[in-house]
């Protein structure tokens, strides 16, 4: 670490008794700092909102796409930054890292992205870019029907990594239709372990007279003594409530 970022990481840690301004962060910032630091000045500026973004937005077309600028800009939660986002995440210049950050920095305004960008992230390869679709599609999963919600969710539950596959039931689990309970009782039956007891866990969550005929189900038909095991126990933990 050198002088002069000691006494940058000095400046931040008292900027609760000295706010700091925008244009000050500005000027500091630079890409050849450490990326903690770069993180940590963009972190303050992204927090300071309306007055932060145009410094953002400055540092974007000075710098070009750094990442730890692009989550300033969608932690600043201005309307202007989450279009400026949009742009960028449809151009075909971007590369990957750049592609996921914008992805990432989009997530609160899940609902206000358009389906064709979250589709795009769910088809991605790279788990991080498909997780970080699963968390825009939660955002707007409120405004889905059921079907069109398991229609998006279908190609990540079929996705080789167990990360992906459980964040897609975490997301299902909220909803209560009959349609989505089983589908989950499919993962139950048909998956690795831990997708399908992130599957039994969700239909203990669900807690409805379709869940409860599907946990019924898997307990009188499933042949692993383990899986019926975790049926029998989601079951009664719903009858206990």
């Amino acid at each position: 670490m050198t002088v002069d970022e000691t006494v940058l990481w000095d400046r931040l840690a008292q900027s609760r008794r000295a706010p700091l301004e925008p244009s000050w962060l500005g000027e500091v910032y630079s890409p050849s700092l450490s990326i903690d630091l770069r993180r940590a000045l963009c972190e303050k500026l992204g927090m300071l909102a309306e007055t932060g973004w145009p410094v953002i937005h400055h540092l974007l077309t000075t710098h070009g796409l750094q990442e730890e600028l692009i989550l300033s800009a969608g932690l600043c939660h201005q309307i202007e930054a989450r279009d400026w986002l949009l742009n960028q995440l449809t151009s075909s210049e971007i590369n990957d890292g750049q592609s996921l950050a914008l992805a990432q920095a989009l997530s609160c305004w899940g609902a206000d992205v358009p389906e064709e960008v979250v589709i795009r992230c769910l088809e991605h390869p790279a788990q991080q870019n498909r997780l970080a679709g699963l968390q825009l599609l939660t955002f707007r999963a409120h405004t889905l029907t059921d079907a069109t919600l398991l229609n998006l969710c279908e190609g990540v539950l079929h996705d080789f990594r167990a990360p992906v596959v459980i964040a897609a039931i975490r997301l299902l689990q909220r909803r209560d239709g009959t349609a989505i309970a089983e589908r989950l009782m499919e993962l139950c039956s048909n998956s690795a372990d831990a997708i399908a007891e992130a599957s039994f866990r969700a239909l203990g969550c669900i807690a409805t007279p379709a869940s409860q005929r599907c946990l019924l189900e898997l307990s009188q038909s499933l042949e692993n003594d383990g899986r019926r095991a975790m049926a029998n126990e989601q079951l009664s933990q719903q009858f206990r409530r």
